[in-house]
């Protein structure tokens, strides 16, 4: 009887364990996203999404680098709407693209062993032709999206302490 009581003990510990390993880092109201959705998951689709995408932050980091707060980093996007969708059609080379800043649906998301809850966000969202392909997704503001380029780089602890010291930075 004591065998069964004290490995009940242990599963139950270690589904605690494996439970709180997976932690959900809240990204603020204040915060603006930004997502790149393929047309299909073909490769030259992937990698059309992945070169907007590098395109797309090229020019939108001097834009929030700089920014002293989130209403900054909002009227930088809007008053330079018009050449971010320019830069997409340069990329793409036809008009087959949709380009939205506002409240847009982004799906629960889990990297590197950080949950982000599922909701309506507000976001710099591009969607390239159907938009049924895989997608990238990243917080431009504050510039979490600045922690991509360090993926390889990055282990999964330090990545989710410079999450949670970036958003303390921002939002205490």
């Amino acid at each position: 009887m004591k065998k069964l009581i004290v490995m009940a003990l242990i599963v139950g510990m270690a589904s605690l364990l494996k439970y709180n390993s997976e932690e959900y880092i809240v990204i603020p109201n204040e915060a603006i996203r930004l997502r790149v959705i393929a047309s299909s998951n073909n490769e030259a689709d992937q990698s059309l999404k992945r070169e907007v995408k590098r395109n797309l932050t090229k020019e939108l980091f001097p834009l929030i680098k700089e920014a002293r707060d989130i209403n900054e980093v909002r009227e930088n996007i809007r008053s330079n709407f018009k050449d971010l969708s320019l830069n997409i059609k340069e990329v793409t080379k036809d008009d087959n693209y949709q380009i939205n800043y506002g409240k847009n649906y982004f799906p629960e998301k889990t990297y590197k062993g950080v949950k982000y809850p599922a909701g309506q966000y507000e976001s710099l969202v591009v969607k390239l032709g159907d938009g049924a392909g895989k997608n990238f997704w990243c917080v431009l503001f504050p510039p979490l999206c600045l922690l991509e380029g360090e993926k390889d780089k990055a282990n999964d602890v330090e990545y989710k302490f410079l999450v949670k010291d970036i958003l303390k930075k921002y939002f205490q």
